[in-house]
């Protein structure tokens, strides 16, 4: 997610996140992915979704496995969780109508013992199996639930001129080495860490409507409503943006399907262009670009943008000398979240600063789009003393740590600074040292080793030591708070 400005954790279930399937990267060892089969109906009138999901769960780890944990995201815009989705600052912008509120319902789990809903804030749907899931063995539960989609510009919401329908399903908790990971909503960054699954979706939408995505698909007309079949295969989660006045302008970067859908941007043209050239340079710098079409969306939404496999949205909101960089920043992300993944609760600098520093390096080499690598990490810079000075000032010293919780920051203002500003710094640093050659290895194997995979700062830190490249001080002085800017 970009999150624009200088604006004035729970967690249970701990452990070494496991890698999900390496499918991706066909680099050796491929795990058994979990598989979604999803039919879901949109009731505008009531601000729902009617949906049947059938999910068919490996086992492939070491122990047998008597229960399933799912993450609840949509329950954190009930009107009494403990952990809100927007923070005070973005609560206008977000609440276009005043406050509104959504969550999800399940009715019934087929081909399991019971279930219930528990976690930090009702956050967890824990299935009991009927009989314990050993290892090598893979177990189909079928779920109804239903979703009220609250009245907000946010990636789970009715905004005002789209309906953006992500995460808003019951998704597999990530499993760890002492069991499944569970983490609260955030209104900082982006609390999901999912691993690589195959979907099927099946979304029923009024005639009216004009449905998005990223994946493969096709639609049908007929009584009055559009029925949009969309497949997507080795993805963390998938998602969704329905509207009324969307329009499309389309182009290929080096074989690929790119489309730009909006609503209100005067220059779609020069939007397209950034998400085709972005997208090339990050295949030629990274690695190749591994899903069949790439789609940003312009849509409603109180930040810069964010991020979802082959999909990216962009807020509406944006000055058009917005645009580029955060344009460039979504479509990084298809590489560092999409492809490789992390623990984005934990350590949001792992896609967050990697993603904004690549911002830097695409405006470098595309100055055409009225930046500079040097002006883009001078700005960081300047951010990131402006924020430790007012915060020594305030309590006396700055936490700088890097790697801690969502739900640890102070608000918006020290998690930009400290996931976004100071990550480009970090990578600016770690090149700085490195050079080019062994820097740019680095993150090409990164890419090769863990794509379809959730990656931790450790194993980043490896594929610049695969380089020859050795930076675990310089890692460890800038993500632990030691190193003074």
């Amino acid at each position: 997610m970009r999150k624009w400005g200088t604006v004035c954790a729970v967690i249970t279930g701990v452990g070494v996140l496991l890698g999900s399937a390496a499918g991706l990267c066909g680099c050796g060892e491929t795990i058994p992915r979990s598989k979604y089969t999803i039919r879901a109906e949109y009731l505008p009138e009531e601000k729902k979704l009617a949906a049947q999901m059938t999910v068919t769960v490996p086992n492939s780890g070491e122990n047998a496995l008597e229960a399933l944990k799912f993450e609840l995201y949509p329950n954190a815009f009930r009107e009494d969780a403990e952990f809100a989705p927007v923070s005070g600052i973005y609560k206008n912008a977000a609440y276009y109508a005043g406050m509104n509120y959504g969550g999800i319902a399940i009715s019934s789990v087929e081909n399991a013992a019971g279930f219930e809903i528990n976690g930090e804030d009702k956050n967890i749907l824990t299935v009991t199996l009927e009989e314990p899931l050993y290892p090598d063995e893979a177990v189909t539960l079928g779920i109804d639930f239903e979703v009220t989609i609250p009245a907000v510009n946010h990636r789970f919401g009715v905004g005002q001129h789209n309906v953006n329908l992500a995460n808003f399903y019951p998704v597999l908790c990530a499993r760890t080495e002492s069991g499944f990971y569970e983490c609260v909503y955030s209104s900082n960054g982006d609390p999901f860490v999912s691993e690589c699954a195959d979907y099927d979706v099946t979304l029923v939408i009024p005639e009216e409507y004009t449905a998005v995505w990223g994946g493969t698909g096709e639609w049908t007309a007929a009584n009055g409503k559009k029925t949009c079949h969309a497949v997507f295969e080795n993805v963390r989660d998938v998602a969704f943006v329905l509207g009324k006045e969307l329009r499309s302008v389309s182009a290929d970067a080096d074989g690929v399907s790119v489309e730009y859908w909006y609503f209100s941007d005067t220059s779609p043209d020069r939007t397209l262009k950034v998400a085709t050239d972005s997208l090339s340079y990050f295949s030629r710098t990274f690695g190749k670009y591994e899903y069949p079409r790439y789609v940003v969306v312009q849509t409603d939404f109180p930040y810069g943008g964010m991020e979802y496999p082959a999909l990216s949205m962009i807020s509406s909101a944006l000055k058009e000398s917005e645009v580029p960089a955060v344009v460039a920043h979504e479509t990084a992300h298809q590489w560092w979240y999409a492809m490789v993944g992390n623990n984005q609760f934990e350590a949001a600098w792992q896609d967050e600063g990697l993603a904004e520093y690549s911002s830097a390096l695409f405006l470098g080499a595309y100055p055409e789009y009225g930046g500079s690598y040097e002006e883009f990490v001078r700005r960081s810079e300047n951010s990131y003393r402006a924020y430790y000075s007012v915060s020594s000032q305030i309590s006396g010293e700055a936490d700088t740590s890097m790697t801690r919780p969502l739900t640890a920051y102070s608000g918006d203002y020290e998690y930009r600074n400290l996931a976004y500003d100071k990550g480009v710094i970090l990578f600016d640093r770690v090149r700085a040292v490195t050079g080019d050659r062994k820097f740019f290895s680095g993150l090409k194997n990164y890419v090769a080793n863990y794509s379809g995979k959730i990656a931790t700062p450790e194993q980043m830190i490896s594929c610049f030591k695969g380089a020859g490249a050795n930076v675990e001080a310089l890692f460890d002085s800038f993500t632990q708070g030691k190193c003074v800017i």
